[in-house]
């Protein structure tokens, strides 16, 4: 039941992204104005709204006002020293090809599981007696879970077994809290790296629990343009992926709320 449940809500948070609702009303619209009956006036006008939410959510001024927002809710650990009593830097699962055996590791990553696992790299020398903490599985049993693939390239960086904890069973945000809380206690003190789009839904639910974490943002994608170049005001499909990635960090903290 449980992998039936996570099926449907990844289809359904799948259907209600930006581009298939764009398809899907430019599709019925031009259904309706195929059958040349009273609704020719209608699907003109689904058409027409297709085309311009499928324009708007490509084009980066909508893109960043959407995904900014969640992206500056915690700012970036720049001066980590200024943390102390720091159990572990846990870094939340993502992405990635493990059947790509001939790749390098490093390219078995996708984009923010790379960004996400150098940023806890990048971290760990600050705390010495802390532990890098490796979170996510799979949802197919026969794929490899992403917590194996974040700690090859752990290893070869120079992180020793020792000071790793591989979490290879989580299959999302909420159950990677609870695992962090059955390994770490209550109350633990840790720095939670994650994309800054995900981190205000990935903080409440690590405080849910009763663990004490400490945001550490990374792969921003807003703000990255200063809108000094014809091309960023032109739609792309950039921006169409970045208004999807905000669309499905708001459903998701709609959903948390319910």
């Amino acid at each position: 039941m449980d992998g039936l449940y996570d099926g449907l809500k990844g289809l359904s948070a799948a259907l209600l992204m930006p581009f298939p609702v764009a398809l899907g009303l430019m599709t019925f619209g031009l259904v309706l104005r195929a059958l040349r009956n009273k609704g020719r006036a209608l699907g003109g006008w689904l058409v027409v709204a297709g085309g311009l939410l499928l324009m708007l959510a490509s084009w980066q001024p909508v893109a960043d006002a959407l995904l900014s927002p969640l992206e500056e809710r915690y700012p970036p650990l720049t001066d980590p020293a200024r943390v102390s009593d720091v159990t572990a830097v846990v870094v939340l699962g993502g992405g990635w090809w493990p059947g790509a055996e001939d790749w390098p590791i490093t390219a078995r990553l996708s984009e923010s599981s790379a960004i996400r696992l150098f940023e806890g790299l990048r971290l760990m020398p600050t705390w010495p007696e802390a532990r890098l903490v490796l979170t996510g599985a799979s949802r197919s049993a026969d794929r490899a879970p992403i917590a194996w693939g974040y700690a090859e390239v752990a290893r070869d960086f120079g992180v020793p077994e020792t000071r790793m904890l591989v979490m290879d069973t989580p299959v999302d945000t909420a159950q990677e809290a609870e695992a962090v809380r059955a390994a770490l206690g209550d109350g633990a003190r840790l720095v939670l790296v994650t994309s800054a789009s995900h981190m205000p839904r990935a903080m409440a639910y690590f405080r849910r629990v009763g663990l004490d974490p400490v945001a550490a943002p990374t792969h921003r994608l807003s703000g990255r343009s200063a809108y000094d170049e014809l091309r960023d005001w032109l739609p792309a499909a950039d921006y169409l992926q970045m208004t999807e990635r905000a669309w499905y960090e708001y459903l998701g903290l709609l959903a948390q709320r319910g």
